[in-house]
């Protein structure tokens, strides 16, 4: 399993958060989001899904990964 944290721009309510971690989900993907640190941490498993596909699936959401 890997682990990784990601910041995260654009984001700014509880909607942001549910659909981030919505689409985190679709790809079998933990996440927990801190709005206030501007942050996404997720763990996967790096045989399913690599870390840009986990990039572009937030960034598909409307927010920036950087």
């Amino acid at each position: 399993m890997q682990q990784a944290t990601l910041t995260v721009q654009g984001m700014s309510c509880n909607h942001c958060v549910n659909s981030i971690e919505s689409a985190l989900n679709t790809l079998g993907v933990s996440g927990k989001v801190d709005l206030a640190a501007g942050s996404v941490s997720i763990q996967y498993e790096e045989s399913q899904v690599t870390l840009d596909a986990i990039k572009e699936a937030i960034e598909e959401q409307g927010y920036d990964v950087v």
